[in-house]
């Protein structure tokens, strides 16, 4: 397979389809490569996403997040960007996940880890329509945090 799309679905709809170049699949981890599917800069205050950026992007289909590595468009890592969303689901050439809206950041220097969209959680009401998905999403992004403080984060992604 020479190319993937990449689709992140929310409440029920595709928020965004990309096509990637596939570069691993382990059976349990599935790595992609993709350039900023956004199009234009998106400006966090903490990170820009540019046109020219490269992700490379690691999705499981036992955890409930993905994590995608950025990079310049010359290679300068810019940090990790990761998702909550339940496990990723291949069908066919597409790649299909299902964001959760708790999202976490860590800076390429790991100086800068914070926690983003917990709102945006509360909000979706996925705590009272599936318990069960809610507490999954939390312990997903209480890991991702405790890797991301604890030395072992890029060992998750090697």
């Amino acid at each position: 397979m020479d190319r993937v799309w990449i689709r992140l679905v929310k409440a029920g709809r595709t928020k965004i389809r990309y096509p990637a170049v596939p570069v691993a699949d382990d059976g349990s981890r599935i790595t992609v490569r993709a350039g900023w599917a956004g199009g234009t800069v998106r400006d966090f205050g903490f990170v820009r996403f540019e046109p020219g950026d490269v992700f490379t992007e690691y999705y499981w289909r036992e955890r409930w997040y993905s994590v995608k590595e950025v990079r310049s468009d010359t290679g300068r890592l810019k940090g990790w960007y990761c998702d909550v969303t339940r496990p990723a689901v291949l069908l066919g050439t597409e790649l299909v996940v299902e964001d959760l809206d708790l999202d976490l950041w860590r800076s390429a220097d790991g100086t800068d880890v914070r926690r983003l969209d917990e709102d945006e959680f509360a909000a979706s009401g996925l705590a009272d329509r599936d318990p069960e998905a809610a507490a999954e999403a939390a312990a997903a992004l209480h890991e991702l945090e405790r890797r991301a403080h604890g030395g072992d984060f890029e060992a998750l992604l090697a």
